[in-house]
């Protein structure tokens, strides 16, 4: 993906998560920090904890986070794990991004993560987004290749959208889903985004 798609992505998620004007925000999936190190510079945002399996990501991440130092306002807790091992220290946050990362898991596992997102950790809001995979004729991708040898799978839009709505109705949040990065009159975004809101806080 082309660096101004990525810079689209990361902006509609910027946009999403400033909506709710969070004092404190998780991202799930938090690999070398693109996200991460943006908001930790938001004077409004108190607390941030990041996760990622990677630990060489996580090394890269406190290498920037160190070169930005006078910026960061946040204080940032970074952790080297899994978020469904990590998911009951974790609650209380006001909003939780994951982005693209849940192609990252393997589809038999994504009733687990959903559980420990939507039912353990329970933030206020929750922004994930993930390929569109209508997309991937545009960027060149085979049909019958993904993106990235690591995703696990890549949805074309009605599929997310169904996945989104069971997600909001089994867990008490509404949910609207958008497409970012681009937009192809017939195949949409590179990237799709879902933004959910708990019920009891809106």
């Amino acid at each position: 993906m082309t660096s101004w798609l990525h810079e689209q992505r990361l902006q509609a998620v910027l946009d999403a998560v400033g909506d709710c004007n969070p004092g404190t925000v998780l991202d799930l999936g938090c690999g070398d920090g693109d996200l991460l190190v943006r908001l930790a510079t938001w004077p409004t945002v108190k607390a941030i904890v990041g996760i990622d399996l990677s630990a060489p990501s996580l090394r890269q991440l406190r290498a920037r986070m160190a070169a930005l130092e006078d910026r960061i306002t946040a204080s940032v807790d970074l952790i080297h794990g899994s978020l469904t091992e990590n998911c009951r220290s974790l609650t209380g946050f006001d909003c939780a991004v994951l982005v693209e990362t849940i192609e990252h898991i393997d589809p038999g596992r994504l009733a687990v993560v959903e559980q420990a997102v939507f039912g353990e950790m329970r933030p206020g809001r929750v922004v994930i987004t993930t390929p569109n995979a209508e997309f991937n004729p545009v960027l060149g991708v085979p049909l019958h290749r993904f993106r990235h040898p690591d995703h696990r799978f890549e949805w074309g839009r009605d599929r997310f959208r169904r996945w989104a709505r069971g997600v909001a109705g089994r867990h008490g949040y509404t949910g609207c889903c958008s497409d970012i990065a681009g937009t192809h009159p017939e195949l949409g975004g590179a990237s799709q985004m879902a933004v959910f809101d708990r019920e009891d806080r809106r």
